[in-house]
């Protein structure tokens, strides 16, 4: 378990699985505190989202249920 507190910053870098919206794990298929990057693979604007499973949903990194 990794506790943050205060600004973070990694000189290593971060790696995040990187998959399409529909490639989600289902939320009960890994552990809470999972990240993920989502991508819409090209159907929209070519956007990216950091997802974060809280053990009963993914949401967004502003707190926002995934829809």
């Amino acid at each position: 378990t990794t506790t943050f507190s205060g600004p973070v910053a990694s000189q290593g870098g971060f790696s995040f699985p990187v998959v399409t919206t529909a490639n989600l794990p289902a939320v009960t298929a890994v552990a809470a505190g999972t990240v993920y990057v989502i991508s819409d693979n090209g159907a929209g604007n070519n956007e990216y989202c950091l997802v974060i499973n809280t053990g009963s949903a993914w949401v967004t990194a502003i707190g926002a249920a995934l829809s």
